[in-house]
Order: structure tokens, then C-alpha cells, then sequence
């Protein structure tokens, strides 16, 4: 079986590590690296995929989320606005690209 799979995450955690994903792009991370880091955050925080299954309920931590806000607010204010501008653009392109990737 390859790596990576997603099916045993719930809705809930693929739509915050696409939250995640989007904010280190804004911040001019590559989408790869995005990506991984958007997926180690949520494994962090909720312990790995979380489908259904009796006692399988882990109380969550948000402090990697919390210090990320906080770095990625500071990392923004320090970028000037023709910057942040185009990595806001090339975020929006890229939430279009992959739009089709939405299940619902």
C-alpha cells in the first residue's frame, strides 16, 4: 500500500490542512513543501487519520497551530505589499487550479 494515502482522514482534517497549505503559500513556501508541512501539522495535532472506531478519540493540541498564526502574521508584515500582493495571486491560481480535486 502506498504512503500518503488520505482516506483515513476525516473531512474536518483535510479541509485544516488545506487551511495550512494555503498560508505557508502566501508566505512564498513551494506548494510541495506546503503540502508537507500542512500534513505534518495535522498529524501533530490530532495524532494521524481519525475515521470512526471506538476509542479512537484523541483530545487535539493547536500549539503548532498557534505559533504558526504568530510567525505567519510577522513573516507577512515583514514582506512588502507588491510581495505579499503576488503570492496572494499565486495562491488564488492555485486554489482555482485544484478546485476540481474538492469532493463533496
Amino acid at each position: 500500500m502506498p504512503r500518503g494515502g488520505k482516506t483515513a482522514y476525516t473531512d474536518k482534517q483535510k479541509r485544516k490542512a488545506e487551511h495550512i497549505e494555503e498560508g505557508y503559500e502566501n508566505r512564498g513556501v513551494s506548494e510541495k513543501e506546503a503540502e508537507r508541512r500542512a500534513w505534518a501539522t495535522v498529524n501533530k495535532e490530532s495524532g494521524g487519520g481519525k475515521k470512526s472506531g471506538s476509542g479512537r478519540g484523541k483530545t487535539e493540541n493547536h500549539a503548532s497551530s498557534k505559533k504558526g498564526g504568530k510567525a505567519g502574521g510577522e513573516a507577512s508584515a515583514s514582506r512588502s505589499a507588491t510581495e505579499r500582493s503576488a503570492s496572494a495571486k499565486k495562491a488564488a491560481a492555485t486554489r482555482k487550479r485544484n478546485a476540481h480535486h474538492v469532493s463533496h
